[in-house]
């Protein structure tokens, strides 16, 4: 049997609430979007390596970097649904990865791990998870949790402390037990496009978790665990980190 084509996709939108055109902001020389492609390349794990966009200045500058770039819809509720609109045009079968377009530091082995859980044909869907450390982010709803079974797929995700602790009513970690949700996902090009043709449900909408819309209509999540850690550039002063590791 012949091997599915891999894809990385990188949703980049220009607008951004929390930090305006954070896209094209200046890291080390280049735009942030081009350094977190670069990082996604430098892996050597994609056949291709796609950045999707709303707009035009992000389109060009990331060519003018010898990236590739593709322009989608501007109306697009979320990064899935960006990609999903590129995803129709790829090959039957393939494995597309949704790479945040604000993670310069991208390593090669949690992307490596993800794509190896593709071996089981039963897999439609993957992320990553990390073993929580801190009772702080237990109880942070910045921080998603996942709770997982027996085969690492995904049982439930919450901003709020899953599972709950009731011997210490809910305050302290459990080893093996608590695992922080990294947003990273991969699909099979089928089940990316089903995915995004069914409509919001009511635990989505509720704890604005996009990934409870899967688990909601009956589609597993392959959870990966992982200790490479993400920096992701969110406001401007992740961006100042982001430098000082760069220099």
């Amino acid at each position: 049997m012949s091997r599915k084509p891999i894809y990385a996709l990188l949703p980049a939108r220009l607008g951004s609430t929390r930090f305006p055109e954070k896209m094209l902001a200046d890291l080390a020389g280049k735009p942030l979007i081009v350094r977190s492609c670069e990082a996604v390349k430098n892996t050597g794990l994609f056949d291709q390596v796609l950045v999707v966009t709303d707009h035009e200045r992000i389109l060009q500058a990331v060519q003018a970097h010898g990236c590739e770039a593709v322009m989608s819809r501007a109306d697009h509720p979320s990064g899935s649904d960006r990609i999903a609109e590129i995803a129709q045009n790829l090959p039957e079968g393939a494995i597309i990865i949704n790479v945040q377009g604000d993670e310069p530091f991208t390593q090669k082995a949690p992307l490596e791990a993800l794509i190896h859980v593709f071996a089981d044909p039963k897999v439609g869907v993957a992320s990553l998870m990390t073993p929580l450390t801190h009772t702080e982010a237990l109880h942070n709803p910045n921080v998603v949790k996942v709770a997982v079974n027996v085969k690492n797929d995904a049982l439930y995700f919450s901003r709020a402390p899953i599972p709950y602790n009731r011997d210490d009513n809910g305050q302290n970690l459990v080893a093996g037990m608590h695992f922080q949700h990294i947003g990273i996902y991969a699909y099979r090009r089928e089940t990316l496009l089903h995915f995004t043709s069914l409509p919001p449900c009511t635990l989505e909408l509720t704890e604005k978790l996009e990934q409870l819309r899967l688990l909601f209509h009956g589609i597993n999540i392959r959870m990966v665990t992982t200790d490479a850690l993400f920096i992701g550039v969110d406001t401007e002063e992740d961006l100042a980190r982001a430098r000082n590791k760069f220099f």
